[in-house]
C-alpha cells in the first residue's frame, strides 16, 4: 500500500494541509512545487544558479529587518530564508548530491566539533577572544582537510566586495601579515588617495579603477583595526544619507518645488538644517 501513488499522494496533501506538521510540511510542499509532472513549471526550471540571487537577496532582507527591530517582519523573513536552503537541498537531492537531512547532518557535526568546550571535556572557562581563536583553530584543520592549504583557500568569491576585503585582511593578519599599529594604516590610506589623484590626472580609467579599489581595501583594514564592521558602518551612513536627503525633499515641498528645481547651494543649507535638528534631537 505504501507504493500506492494515490495513497501517496492522499498522504502527502494530508501533510501540506497539517499546519502543525513543521519543517516536513515544507519539504512536502516543495517537493510537489518541484515534481516534474504535476508541479508549478516556475519551479520546476529553477537551477542553483538560478536560484542563488534570491538566496543572496533574502538573506539582506533578514539584515534589514533586524536593523529595523521589526520582529514581525523578520518572522516572515527568516521563513523565506529557510526556503532557500530547502530550494537548494531538493535540487540538490534530485541531482543526487545530497539531502536536506544530510544537510542537517553536517552542519549538526559541524557545530559539535567546533565547540569541545561546550559538547567534549575541553575547559568552557575560556575568553570570548580564546574561543574565537580557537575556533578559527579547528576551521583551519578543516580547511586542511579540504585541500586548501593556502592561507585565504575558502574565503567565498562571491561574498560582497568589502566584507570579502575584510575576511581577507583578518586572514592574512593571523599568519602576521598585518600593520601593528593603526597610525600606520591612516598612513596608506594617505598615501593610496594620492595615488588616486594620480591616477585621475595622468593615467586611464582602468588605472583610476584599480587604485579606488587599493583606497577601498586600505578604509576597509582600517576599519577592522578600529573593530568597525565596515558593512555596518557603510549601512548607517546609507540609512543617514537617505534620511537627510528625505528631509531636503520635504523641505522643498513646502515651498512647492522640488530637488531639480534648486540648486546645490540650497540643498546644502537643508541639509545642514536637518543634520543639526538630528543633532538637537539627539541632546
Amino acid at each position: 500500500m505504501a507504493d500506492d501513488p494515490i495513497h501517496d499522494q492522499s498522504c502527502g496533501i494530508e501533510l501540506i494541509n497539517d499546519q502543525s506538521a513543521g519543517i516536513e510540511r515544507l519539504l512536502e510542499i516543495m517537493r510537489r512545487l518541484r515534481d516534474p509532472e504535476t508541479g508549478c513549471p516556475w519551479d520546476i526550471e529553477q537551477t542553483f544558479q538560478t536560484i542563488a540571487p534570491y538566496t543572496i537577496e533574502e538573506a539582506y532582507e533578514v539584515a534589514d529587518a533586524i536593523e529595523r527591530q521589526d520582529w514581525p517582519e523578520l518572522e516572515g523573513e527568516l521563513g523565506d530564508l529557510l526556503l532557500q536552503s530547502v530550494y537548494h537541498t531538493a535540487i540538490g537531492q534530485e541531482a543526487g548530491h545530497f539531502s536536506f537531512q544530510s544537510v542537517v547532518a553536517n552542519i549538526s557535526n559541524k557545530m559539535v566539533a567546533r565547540h569541545p568546550h561546550v559538547f567534549g571535556d575541553e575547559n568552557r572557562d575560556k575568553s570570548a577572544a580564546q574561543q574565537t581563536r580557537d575556533w578559527e583553530a579547528i576551521k583551519a584543520t578543516e580547511r586542511a582537510g579540504k585541500a586548501q592549504g593556502g592561507t585565504l583557500d575558502g574565503v567565498a568569491m562571491n561574498l560582497p566586495a568589502l566584507l570579502r576585503a575584510l575576511k581577507l585582511q583578518k586572514r592574512a593578519a593571523r599568519v602576521g601579515f598585518d600593520w601593528p599599529d593603526v597610525s600606520q594604516v591612516i598612513d596608506k590610506i594617505q598615501e593610496e588617495a594620492a595615488e588616486l589623484v594620480e591616477a585621475r590626472d595622468t593615467l586611464g580609467h582602468e588605472e583610476m579603477i584599480d587604485e579606488m579599489g587599493d583606497l577601498l581595501f586600505v578604509m576597509a583594514n582600517l576599519a577592522r583595526h578600529l573593530d568597525i564592521d565596515p558593512e555596518e558602518a557603510l549601512r548607517r551612513t546609507n540609512a543617514k544619507f537617505t534620511r537627510r536627503f528625505g528631509a531636503i525633499e520635504t523641505a522643498l515641498a513646502a515651498r512647492g518645488r522640488r530637488p531639480e528645481d534648486s540648486d546645490l547651494q540650497e540643498m546644502d543649507a537643508l541639509w545642514n538644517a536637518a543634520k543639526d535638528a538630528e543633532k538637537s534631537s539627539r541632546s
